[in-house]
């Protein structure tokens, strides 16, 4: 079974880190692209970064960047978003996708090709 499980989320208060994961079962992620998306209560859900399979290209938001950072370890079967100075707009449910390949429309990336998503994992910035 193709699985992707986020972990690492909770409750931070601002200027705060955390480091998300998202971990694969079933397949190897290395051969993926894989992104970071959000949904805030409310609003659309958004393209947050995203790394490419083959040479690791990275993309980020505007709103993120120089903040977060994505990453993978291929002996783990795992990507990691690193997410310092967190602001109470960071809030949102956080998911990973991957799939064959990704672009940026408005400078958000966009996955393409057949996807997989994880279940998501809650990011709460809070004083």
């Amino acid at each position: 079974q193709l699985q992707l499980v986020e972990s690492g989320g909770g409750v931070v208060q601002p200027g705060g880190s955390l480091r998300l994961s998202c971990a694969a079962s079933g397949f190897t992620l290395e051969n993926y692209a894989v992104g970071w998306f959000r949904r805030a209560p409310g609003k659309m859900r958004e393209g947050v970064s995203c790394i490419s399979s083959s040479l690791g290209i990275t993309y980020y938001a505007d709103s993120v960047k120089g903040r977060f950072t994505i990453s993978r370890d291929n002996a783990e079967n795992t990507v990691y978003l690193q997410m310092n100075g967190l602001k109470p707009e960071d809030t949102a449910v956080y998911y990973c996708a991957a799939a064959p390949g990704i672009t940026t429309v408005q400078g958000m990336c966009v996955m393409i090709g057949d996807d997989y998503w994880g279940q998501g994992t809650q990011v709460t910035v809070s004083s």
